[in-house]
């Protein structure tokens, strides 16, 4: 079977769109878990799977408020782990 051009964006569409819906389930069964509200670090890696895999996705078809949206995220996810990175750094 021979994928088309559109259908293998379509993929990286849905992949971007399922790891990005995957971190609010994960941050959901790991609050949870912990009885309160927590936001874990895997959370933030899946952030970046997804907005990367969507970036790419609004690049190829050419979307600039998707772009703008998605590549302002990734920013914030990468600062994130940043902060996270420094304050176990800290208690070490």
């Amino acid at each position: 079977m021979m994928l088309t051009r559109e259908t293998l964006w379509l993929l990286v569409g849905f992949a971007g769109q399922v790891a990005f819906t995957g971190r609010f389930v994960l941050q959901w069964l790991y609050s949870e878990y912990k009885k309160r509200s927590v936001i874990p670090t895997n959370f933030w890696y899946l952030s970046i799977v997804g907005s990367t895999l969507l970036l790419a996705y609004a690049i190829y078809r050419q979307d600039p408020v998707f772009i703008v949206g998605q590549a302002f995220g990734s920013i914030v996810y990468f600062r994130n782990l940043q902060l996270i990175a420094k304050s176990r750094s800290v208690k070490e």
